[in-house]
């Protein structure tokens, strides 16, 4: 089975507001997973906001590639658009992000709706922040005692997560590790104890992280 490669989403609910000549400019981000939910946080801003003039969105769903957005009301070409661009050239999935506005009696133009519209989809993102969804394998393996402190220190080295340890005639090890790092630290693993520890990968499973922009 292919290995699931990472991919950016939101970390968080997240909403942000700014005001642009007297229109007041409200975001809110959700990571979701289907577009049933995505659809369900939108009605859950339109009813919040239903008194506002244009209740804009955008969502993108990795499973399935569900893309949608739209102006609601606004011109065409400058609200959903660019709302659903600012995710785009992140590529960040699973998310649904609204942009709800309350006109404030001067027109932006078409220039400044683009702008402000992708100014809601870049703040919101920010106060959320970005992570990354990656394919973690849970992994095991029994070993010597005599091997443990040489086997522990290259297992940190792998940085692996959510470890387990049992002390009983042997030594039991049970941890997750980046699906892509499997073969490597087999081949280490091997080496290392002359082929004596065997690892078993028992499942697969989606872990989030941070995202390090650096």
């Amino acid at each position: 089975m292919d290995i699931i490669k990472p991919y950016k989403v939101p970390l968080c609910i997240a909403k942000t507001e700014f005001i642009e000549k007297k229109s007041r400019f409200l975001s809110h981000i959700s990571p979701v997973s289907t577009e049933k939910e995505a659809l369900a946080f939108l009605d859950e801003i339109r009813i919040k906001y239903r008194d506002a003039n244009h209740n804009v969105f955008a969502y993108h769903i990795k499973d399935g590639g569900f893309c949608r957005y739209s102006d609601d009301g606004e011109p065409s070409g400058t609200a959903g658009k660019p709302l659903v661009e600012v995710f785009n050239k992140q590529q960040v999935f699973d998310y649904c992000c609204v942009a709800t506005r309350y006109f404030g009696g001067i027109p932006l133009g078409a220039g400044g709706l683009i702008r402000a519209y992708a100014r809601c989809g870049v703040i919101a993102l920010d106060a959320s922040g970005i992570g990354i969804i990656c394919e973690m394998s849970l992994c095991a393996f029994r070993l010597p005692y005599s091997m443990y402190e040489q086997v522990k220190r290259l297992l940190v080295l792998f940085n692996i997560e959510d470890i387990y340890e049992d002390f009983g005639v042997d030594v039991e090890i049970r941890f997750s590790l980046l699906s892509e790092k499997i073969s490597a630290l087999r081949v280490e693993l091997s080496e290392l104890t002359q082929g004596v520890v065997n690892l078993n990968v028992e499942g697969k499973k989606l872990g989030k992280r941070n995202y390090d922009r650096e």
